[in-house]
């Protein structure tokens, strides 16, 4: 079996590329990680999302747990097989849904218990019970188990809760135990705090992941504090490991978080944004419902080759949403993602030549000139 490792190839500042191996196939970094929340990244098929160029897929735990379980997913061979995706999976812990909700979870050293927001059943979860249902999963990347306090909070919060996670961290290694061709990544906590955040590292690297992720960011800091953070945050973690941004984001969040060293992200937001009628451009958003595009022959992007823009103009694009047409959250979708992952490759390549501060000059001139006027 292919074990888990990371080569780094090249390096432009911070910025770097390299490829994950895993035993069910390679991830070229800086990745961007579709969210596939309840074993489906909507209104995609499988296939469709890989034409895209994505190499991995995010699952959540949570979700998941709670419908169809992972014991069904298990019995019936696993989230790759069950989900038709036979590439890497990462899966969340499932703490940062059960930390958001609120008045639902009651939180203790052991764990957390919680109501479900589907049919209000009760549920236990810990550091192991975390590891279980991700092994039933059959996950290639699994997180460990966390507390992502919602910001703003107090430092001594950031503090209390950043130590019962290194806490978690440990008993998530020790459940994780030993599983060849799977990973295990440490959550790097500590929010807008230098000083936690170094602690929270190095209480990782002395427990020993296969990865390190940057949490407890987008979480209602702002983009300035953010990028403040990931200025020294990641070089705080093992260079020769992969480092994760969770929950980000927009595309300037990510071509920031990649200058500042991040290798993976993930976010909902191109496939939520295709379904709610925002496509995202190189020249920045555009919202198919407004009435401009209601007689716009052209297509979202001129040099996009996806099938939303090689296919469709924009006045179709606008009819099918404000008609309420499946099509639209698919084509809209299918073309975020491409965006999406067409990003990240510019991103690969101009680390590889050593122009990533051409690339980015380039990417800011074009979302500062806006999209281009209607016909």
């Amino acid at each position: 079996m292919t074990a888990f490792s990371f080569h780094l190839s090249a390096t432009d500042g911070a910025a770097r590329t390299g490829t994950i191996k895993t035993p069910r196939g390679e991830i070229r970094t800086p990745a961007f990680m579709p969210v596939g929340t309840a074993a489906t990244v909507k209104a995609m098929l499988p296939g469709s999302v890989r034409e895209t160029g994505a190499d991995i897929l995010l699952g959540n735990t949570y979700h998941l747990m709670l419908r169809p379980t992972a014991e069904r997913i298990d019995r019936l061979g696993g989230l790759h097989r069950f989900m038709n995706w036979q590439r890497p999976i990462l899966t969340d812990s499932g703490g940062f849904q059960v930390m958001s909700l609120s008045g639902l979870r009651r939180l203790t050293e052991e764990g957390v218990r919680f109501k479900s927001h589907v049919d209000g059943s009760e549920h236990w979860l810990t550091p192991e019970r975390s590891m279980e249902i991700q092994r039933l999963l059959g996950s290639d990347i699994v997180m460990c188990f966390d507390e992502c306090p919602a910001l703003p909070a107090t430092e001594a919060e950031v503090a209390v809760s950043m130590r019962l996670s290194m806490r978690w961290a440990q008993r998530s290694r020790d459940a994780f135990g030993d599983r060849p061709g799977h990973a295990l990544f440490g959550i790097q906590q500590g929010g807008v705090t230098q000083d936690l955040r170094a602690e929270s590292a190095a209480a990782l690297c002395r427990i020993g992941f296969d990865g390190y992720a940057v949490g407890g960011l987008a979480v209602g800091e702002g983009q300035e504090a953010m990028f403040g953070v990931l200025d020294y945050a990641p070089g705080l973690l093992p260079a020769d490991r992969p480092r994760y941004l969770m929950g980000v984001g927009k595309p300037d969040d990510i071509v920031g978080a990649v200058e500042r060293g991040i290798d993976m992200m993930d976010c909902v937001l191109p496939s939520r944004s295709g379904r709610t009628g925002q496509a995202f451009t190189r020249r920045g958003p555009v919202n198919i419902r407004n009435a401009r595009h209601m007689d716009d022959p052209r297509p979202l992007d001129d040099t996009c080759p996806c099938p939303a823009c090689a296919g469709y103009s924009r006045a179709y694009l606008h009819h099918v949403f404000r008609s309420g047409e499946i099509i639209a959250s698919m084509l809209l979708t299918w073309h975020n993602l491409h965006y999406y992952q067409d990003l990240m490759a510019g991103l690969r390549r101009a680390i590889a030549d050593q122009r990533l501060a051409a690339f980015t000059a380039g990417f800011h001139a074009l979302r500062a000139e806006g999209d281009i006027e209607p016909l």
